[in-house]
Formats: C-alpha cells, sequence, structure tokens
C-alpha cells in the first residue's frame, strides 16, 4: 500500500488520522527518499568532484548517477543538460537574469499567462525592467483554460520568450502544450520558451523531447524529494550560450587576476558546494516514482479527483474554482454563502466563510488543506476573489480523506452560514 511507506501519514493530529491534502504545496516523503539522505551522512559523507579519496569518489558518483537519472526521467538527450538549483524559482531566476540581459533589447517582449504562479512573473518583472522589456499576458476563460486563439494578437517579432505553467498551482489547470508550443514556434520562431513545471513533473510523464521547450523547470520537494533542490533542464545551445549567474568554485575553466574563463554547462551554472544531501534525496524520489509507475499515479489521482469533485459538490454553500477541461489533481473553492439552499432557506446576508478560518477549523479535525490566493494574485483577482481554500492530492492519497474533508466541511458551513 502506498500509504504505508510515508511514515508522517501514519499521526493523529488532534485525535484524528492525519488527513494531509495540500500535497501542491508540497509532498510527503517515502521512507526510501528518508533513508537515501540518512546514508549519506551516516556513511559517505563528503563533498563532491575534488576529493581524490574513496568517500568523496562514492559521494561523486552517486551525485552524477541522479544526474543522470532526472535526464532519463524528463526524456532530456544528455545529463549536460540538467542544472542542479534550489527549486523552480531559482530555475527561473537563473534564465530571467542570464538571457533577459544577455540577449534583450528594448521594447523586447516577454509573453505569460494570467494563471502564473509570482515565481513565474516576478522575476520576468524585475530583469524585464533592466533591459526595458515589456511584458504580455495570455488571459484564460471562465473555465480557467488559456484563450489559446488569442496567441496571434501577442506573439511577433518582438517576442524573446515565452514563459508559461504546465499546470496552474491555483486551479488545477493542465495546459495543453502539444498546440500551445507549436503555436509560439510558428509565429514567434526566434523565441525562447520556459516550462514551469513544478506542478506536472511529479503527476505525469514529461518528455522534453516531444515537447520542444527550451527550458523546463521544477523542484525536487513536490515530487516526493526534499526540499532545497530543484532541475533547471536547457537546451544545449541555448545553456552553451548563456553566460554564468554565479561566480565560485566549480563554474570556472581557469581563474587569475588578468581574467577567468568559465566551464561548460552545467557546470557553469553550479556555482559553489551543492546541495548533495538534497540531490542524493531526489534521486531516491526518482526511483520511488519509476517503480511505482508514473502512469498508475496518474490515473490514481485522476480517480481521486473525480470522486472530489462529486462529493464537494454535494456540499451546501462550496464553489468551485474554474472547470478546465484538463485537470490537474487540484481543486480550490470557497464557501459562500449567497449559493446556500439548505433546508430551502433563502439565502442568508453573511459574507462568504474566509478560507483561513475554515482551514484553522478543518485543521481542528487533523485536515491539512492550503488556504489563501496560492502565490497566484492574478488568478485570484481574474476570478474576483481574494483567496480559495485548496484541496490538492498526491500518490498517497485514499478516498476516505475526501469523506473526512466533506465532512468537516459541513461542519464548517453550520458554524459560519447557518
Amino acid at each position: 500500500m502506498i500509504r504505508s511507506q510515508f511514515p508522517v501519514l501514519s499521526q493523529t493530529i488532534n485525535g484524528h488520522p492525519l488527513v494531509f491534502l495540500d500535497s501542491a504545496a508540497t509532498t510527503q516523503k517515502p521512507l526510501c527518499v528518508i533513508e537515501a539522505m540518512s546514508d549519506f551522512y551516516k556513511t559517505h559523507y563528503s563533498s563532491v568532484k575534488r576529493g581524490a579519496y574513496a568517500l568523496s569518489a562514492k559521494t561523486t558518483q552517486k551525485f552524477e548517477e541522479a544526474r543522470s537519472k532526472v535526464a532519463k526521467f524528463i526524456d532530456a538527450p544528455s545529463e549536460n543538460n540538467i542544472i542542479f538549483t534550489r527549486g523552480t524559482t531559482e530555475g527561473i531566476n537563473l534564465v530571467a537574469w542570464r538571457y533577459v540581459l544577455s540577449s534583450f533589447e528594448p521594447g523586447d517582449e516577454i509573453l505569460l499567462s494570467v494563471l502564473e504562479h509570482h515565481a513565474n512573473i516576478v522575476p520576468w518583472q524585475l530583469a524585464g525592467k533592466e533591459k526595458g522589456a515589456k511584458i504580455k499576458v495570455l488571459p484564460c476563460d471562465n473555465n480557467g483554460d488559456l484563450q489559446i486563439s488569442e496567441l496571434p494578437n501577442l506573439l511577433g517579432k518582438k517576442t524573446k520568450i515565452v514563459a508559461l505553467t504546465h499546470t496552474a498551482n491555483s486551479i488545477g489547470t493542465v495546459n495543453p502544450m502539444q498546440e500551445i508550443i507549436p503555436t509560439i514556434r510558428k509565429l514567434a520562431p526566434q523565441a525562447k520558451i520556459l516550462i514551469d513545471a513544478a506542478q506536472g513533473a511529479p503527476h505525469s510523464k514529461i518528455s522534453v523531447k516531444d515537447m520542444d521547450c527550451d527550458f523546463l523547470t521544477f523542484s525536487g520537494h513536490k515530487m516526493y524529494g526534499p526540499t532545497g533542490v530543484g532541475i533547471l533542464y536547457g537546451k544545449s545551445e541555448v545553456l552553451e550560450s548563456l553566460p554564468p549567474w554565479q561566480g565560485g568554485g566549480e563554474m570556472i575553466d581557469k581563474v587569475s587576476f588578468e581574467g577567468t574563463t568559465f566551464a561548460a554547462p552545467p557546470a557553469r551554472f553550479e556555482a559553489g558546494t551543492p546541495p548533495i544531501a538534497e540531490v542524493l534525496g531526489l534521486s531516491a524520489a526518482i526511483d520511488w516514482l519509476n517503480e511505482t509507475g508514473m502512469s498508475g499515479i496518474l490515473a490514481h489521482e485522476q480517480q481521486i479527483t473525480a470522486y472530489a469533485l462529486t462529493e464537494l459538490k454535494k456540499i451546501d454553500g462550496l464553489q468551485i474554482i474554474g472547470n478546465p477541461q484538463n485537470r490537474g489533481s487540484i481543486i480550490s473553492f470557497i464557501l459562500n454563502s449567497q449559493l446556500s439552499t439548505l433546508n430551502s432557506k433563502p439565502p442568508t446576508p453573511h459574507s462568504p466563510v474566509h478560507p483561513h478560518d475554515a482551514a484553522l477549523i478543518l485543521d481542528e479535525e487533523g485536515i491539512a488543506v492550503r488556504a489563501g490566493h496560492h502565490c497566484a494574485q492574478p488568478v485570484m483577482e481574474r476570478f474576483g476573489i481574494a483567496a480559495t481554500l485548496r484541496a490538492s492530492f498526491a500518490a498517497y492519497t485514499d478516498s476516505w480523506e475526501i469523506d473526512r474533508l466533506c465532512q468537516a466541511l459541513k461542519r464548517v458551513v453550520k458554524i459560519f452560514l447557518y
């Protein structure tokens, strides 16, 4: 049973079995990941690459094996396309600051979508401001699906980069990259394409070869690995054209006070001692994903999400935000008294229940959900709300957890709305 492989899920909170429905924020860790990191500290702790002794050689071998595993996991042509970062945010920042500052002219354009996480908005704003770039935004419809028909009006000769989320962390929209990316290539062939796969890589098989993106980035902690490590994939010719981002050890070829030359990618972008334990934890997480089976994980999550949608829609006063054609394992909703029909009573004059208030009551019953704007304030503004409750699922989510969530939400409705 998958759930039994995750030690943290066996505990109780406030006398109730833990119901963990915040996997979009971070996933729990299987025992094999915890043990892999512990084994590193216990048996071969050392730095990588420069040590000529046995412990360092073993650590270096495992570290580089992890890079190869990542390359295979996303169908990259080579391990040299894989850069270790601290997470998705750092991957986006690396591209924003290096590509924008080295390649942009005043008036060049960046295309984002309204569904982006702040981490795929703010870096482009900061770097773009330095070069006088203009940001354009691809809108979504009332269901939360991107309006792809607007791309011809937004792309042009000035478009230098398009940065889009694979799966929206706020409302769960899975964007049709097989349609979007060829359209970008046709209308703006000079544009580079970055995909934020933080919410995509843990849930479905991704092939950068088939997708034909220039960059793809994701985080270890959202795919059953540790925090503090992430991946930036880049096409070889694009990475080779970029200057370094940070200076320090390992990213150099030769250093003198007269000048410095730099290593080839990926070393050029990995200054300093890397997060070794975290990389080894990510390696174990990829092993776990492969052994469990990505297709089986996806099928299970689709089943759980469908069940949750059915049950949540039965709750009086609950409004699900967004109804995308293709939904990931994320559901955002609000509790709004104006939708109430309980006992055939007319709507009460109460304001919608604040998501944080509802989340605190859910926590009393051992249920962990996310409440807030989910670092996606433009999405909230698009739907005319300030915040939502968000339930998100993973390989270890069971149907009884959905039942517990719905029972507790009915209690919230009675407390606040009646």
